[in-house]
């Protein structure tokens, strides 16, 4: 029963979209135990979807472009509001062994905005992540042409 009440309170998908196919487009586009990907509507910063767990996405990484730390959802926030396009990359760890990547940005033909962030020591560079991202999108029927 507590198992359904969790369930309930994450996000689902975009209306239309059947999660199923949009978490396998993500899955193959880049996915990996340590990706997460949220998108919500642009608007009103309400969260749609999310791909992996809350506590992946609950981890902070340095923000690459700048000082400081950031959340993925931090980053979901600020593309709502000003749906701009961002593609971060740097190092996690002084030696360079471990890397971050972040994405975000508006999703095309919708007013949804999406936010993606990749760790680890083969993490794809923000840039890659948001190629790949939005053919996914485009295989799941989230953006429209």
């Amino acid at each position: 029963m507590a198992a359904l009440g969790l369930a309930a309170c994450s996000p689902t998908a975009p209306p239309g979209v059947d999660r199923d196919e949009l978490d396998a487009a993500i899955s193959k586009a880049v996915g990996d135990p340590n990706t997460c990907v949220l998108i919500a509507e642009a608007d009103s910063g309400k969260r749609l979807y999310r791909y992996n767990s809350a506590t992946t996405c609950a981890k902070t990484f340095p923000a690459c472009d700048g000082p400081g730390t950031r959340k993925i959802a931090d980053l979901l926030d600020e593309t709502a509001k000003d749906r701009r396009a961002r593609q971060l990359s740097c190092n996690t760890l002084a030696d360079a062994s471990r890397g971050v990547g972040w994405a975000a940005g508006p999703i095309q033909g919708t007013n949804l905005v999406y936010a993606a962030m990749m760790e680890g020591d083969r993490a794809f560079p923000g840039r890659m992540m948001a190629e790949r991202l939005d053919g996914a999108f485009r295989r799941a029927k989230v953006s429209k042409p």
